[in-house]
């Protein structure tokens, strides 16, 4: 009689439950992710007003510039060293998206998306002035400048 002390039998792990709950995990962490975050310069300090009230820019396409104490650009931590270039690339990155809904939308004429604008407290207003003409010229009308309450002021 011939008998066998090892089993040929393999117990395999059913992965699929586990590869489920990765994918829905990573799922999750994608949608709930702020890249708003990433557009803010820290370094900058905000200049602070007696009243300061938030705008509401929900469902609203952003583009958020930082503007330092010597007028320099930055963008997501970027120096941009061509602000008539970039302002003018987003304006027409803005423009197509606005045509998905308002095909008759011609460059030039004014575009849906807000400009949020944080320039750190000792920025000439000449510095100031001229990303928003620029900004003006490129279809940006709508304008949020961000500032401090001066009771939040460190």
């Amino acid at each position: 009689m011939a008998g066998r002390l090892t089993s040929e039998d393999r117990a395999e792990p059913n992965l699929t439950p586990i590869l489920d709950m990765v994918f829905q995990l990573i799922t999750f962490f994608m949608l709930v992710i702020n890249f708003q975050s990433a557009t803010v310069d820290t370094t900058l300090r905000l200049p602070a007003v007696g009243s300061v009230r938030p705008v509401d820019t929900k469902g609203t396409d952003l583009l958020v510039l930082n503007i330092d104490r010597h007028g320099g650009l930055r963008v997501y931590g970027q120096p941009i060293t061509d602000i008539r270039g970039y302002i003018l690339r987003e304006s027409q990155a803005s423009l197509l998206a606005a045509r998905k809904y308002n095909p008759q939308l011609k460059a030039g004429e004014e575009l849906p998306a807000m400009v949020v604008v944080r320039a750190d407290r000792k920025t000439p207003f000449k510095h100031l002035h001229r990303v928003i003409v620029t900004c003006q010229e490129n279809g940006f009308r709508h304008f949020s400048l961000r500032a401090l309450n001066r009771r939040e002021e460190p």
